[in-house]
């Protein structure tokens, strides 16, 4: 059976606060474990308007005491933009306060720009073996083997389950050497999906921590009653990719009707590819496009994305997908 898990960016809608973007995560993870989701991640991103998970840690910390069972982690944390010491206190930490719960994804995207990272005291490495080296400092430091002179504490023998993410060949051949999980964000970077599945699995190496591997790849769900009612939930998205591409993020904008139509052929071209791995429309549509996702993919995991301007609206949707999982299993 193949695990759906749900990503939330936080978004921070037009109108809105940072406050009720964080009472909604809560919220909105709360109704996911009452689904049945495996996990709840947020995502590391500094300086953008729209999202309000950049304290990623604190967030984990505000979700996971707001529910009891699912497991609540990073999707990820940016490793460039920390010392693996910080991250392995601060993991360390919520390890010991929400025990067998936390999961710990590590990107090695800034998740920012120069500016951003300058301001955050960090200089980025242009070395491709910084990432690995950090990587497995920080597996160091959980496992307290006295590699690095200094024990971690919080930190020192905590059990974040552990992920390499990535959207290229090299997190997919990263993950399979160190023996870990892998996610793929084809929820926004789908090109090389197949090929990274492809390494991945070919070139994983059995590790203490996993004997074969285990892949989970980010997918869209926009869902609602109907194919029009999903369309025009989904366009507040679709806004904010374009937005996002042409240099002007903000806050997650109000869904607009006929959005897609209006951008003329370059601007849809564009939506569809980056957009490629998505189900938009009614518990039918989703359906059948959950499933060829997940037969194309064979991933042992999918992990929702459903970015959608009101809540009401995004708890129905990722309630439509969690049926719509459950469905696909009995049927598999």
């Amino acid at each position: 059976m193949t695990r759906l898990s749900l990503l939330d960016l936080v978004p921070v809608v037009e109108g809105g606060t940072v406050s009720q973007s964080l009472a909604n995560a809560a919220d909105l993870a709360a109704h996911a474990e009452s689904l049945g989701y495996h996990r709840y991640w947020v995502a590391e991103h500094h300086g953008m308007e729209g999202i309000a998970s950049a304290a990623t840690a604190v967030v984990i910390a505000h979700v996971a005491a707001a529910t009891r069972t699912i497991r609540v982690g990073a999707g990820g944390i940016m490793l460039p933009n920390h010392a693996p010491l910080v991250i392995a206190e601060q993991f360390g930490t919520l390890d010991a306060l929400f025990p067998g719960r936390i999961d710990l994804g590590l990107g090695r995207a800034p998740g920012s720009d120069q500016r951003v990272a300058r301001a955050m005291r960090r200089t980025l490495d242009s070395d491709p073996n910084a990432f690995p080296r950090d990587v497995l400092e920080l597996q160091s430091y959980f496992a307290d083997d006295g590699q690095t002179g200094i024990a971690a504490t919080p930190g020192a023998g905590a059990t974040p389950q552990m992920w390499i993410l990535g959207s290229s060949l090299f997190g997919a051949q990263l993950a399979a050497a160190l023996g870990l999980p892998y996610a793929f964000a084809s929820h926004f970077a789908p090109d090389a999906l197949d090929a990274a599945l492809g390494v991945y699995r070919r070139e994983f190496r059995p590790s203490a921590t996993l004997a074969r591997p285990h892949a989970m790849a980010g997918f869209n769900i926009f869902a609602a009653d109907t194919d029009e009612e999903a369309e025009f939930l989904a366009s507040s998205q679709q806004q904010a990719f374009v937005a996002l591409r042409t240099g002007n993020p903000g806050r997650m904008p109000p869904p607009v009707a006929g959005y897609r139509d209006s951008l003329g052929p370059q601007g849809a071209a564009m939506l569809n590819q980056v957009l490629s791995c998505s189900a938009i429309g009614s518990p039918a549509t989703v359906a059948r496009q959950l499933a060829a996702f997940v037969e194309r993919t064979q991933v042992d995991e999918v992990m929702v994305t459903s970015a959608i301007y009101d809540h009401q609206a995004r708890k129905r949707s990722i309630a439509i997908a969690a049926e719509v999982g459950q469905e696909l299993a009995k049927a598999a």
